[in-house]
């Protein structure tokens, strides 16, 4: 069960958090009957000159799109997915030059397929790599910083994330697989104690974000927000 008044009060500090590490931010108008639509990444994945506004694996889901692609036109051009293609934008994991896609419950290959599409325009690759347990790619793995890749122990094959320009590092916990890079802080959940003290020994600074009932959702910090030319590319 989640507790509403308390997840309320824990986006209103993960928003605090954004803004202090400088992060503008724009809230989008609620939804009613939409209560996923707080974890509005799924939505769309914003690139450098394009955005394709996802159809999400979840039916129930595919009201908040017309939300996103409202705010996003006139800061990228907008491009739309269409049948059988499911995507979620909590699958998709920009390193480099490479959008890493996960094959999950929530993404197929069409999507796969018609993000490739899109991204192309951007001069941008896609990978796929499946994702066997949790409910999307970046569940189990985000960037902690521009070269540093942090992956949940044994939620993906690493063989899948070979050549890339990152280094993996292992972390121990699940929450602490979905961090926020920023040039000067990694914004971490506060349920990944030991993963703070990995980033820390790496000399990061890590700014812990309380998301208990975010977690009782299936969702992390990625979930909460669509990052538009964040610090270490468009798609943290």
């Amino acid at each position: 069960m989640i507790d509403v008044d308390l997840a309320v009060a824990q986006h209103e500090a993960y928003v605090a958090a954004l803004r202090d590490a400088g992060v503008t931010v724009v809230m989008l108008p609620a939804l009613r009957n939409a209560p996923d639509g707080v974890f509005v990444e799924d939505t769309a994945v914003v690139l450098d000159t394009v955005a394709l506004v996802t159809r999400p694996g979840a039916p129930t889901r595919r009201c908040e799109v017309d939300s996103t692609a409202a705010a996003l036109a006139g800061r990228r051009t907008v491009h739309r997915m269409d049948a059988p293609a499911t995507l979620d934008g909590g699958d998709v994991l920009r390193i480099g030059g490479t959008l890493v896609v996960g094959l999950s419950q929530r993404t197929n290959r069409e999507g796969l397929a018609r993000l490739a599409e899109v991204a192309a325009m951007d001069g941008l690759h896609v990978r796929g790599v499946d994702v066997g347990a949790g409910l999307h790619l970046k569940s189990a793995c985000t960037l902690g910083g521009a070269e540093l890749l942090l992956l949940h122990e044994g939620a993906i094959d690493r063989g899948a994330l070979r050549g890339l320009p990152v280094e993996i590092a292992e972390v121990p916990e699940a929450e602490g697989a979905n961090v926020l890079a920023f040039a000067d802080r990694v914004i971490v959940s506060a349920a990944a104690v030991r993963t703070r003290e990995v980033l820390e020994r790496r000399g990061l600074r890590t700014v812990a974000v309380a998301l208990s009932e975010i977690h009782a959702g299936d969702g992390a910090l990625t979930c909460l927000s669509l990052r538009i030319g964040a610090t270490h590319g468009p798609v943290a």
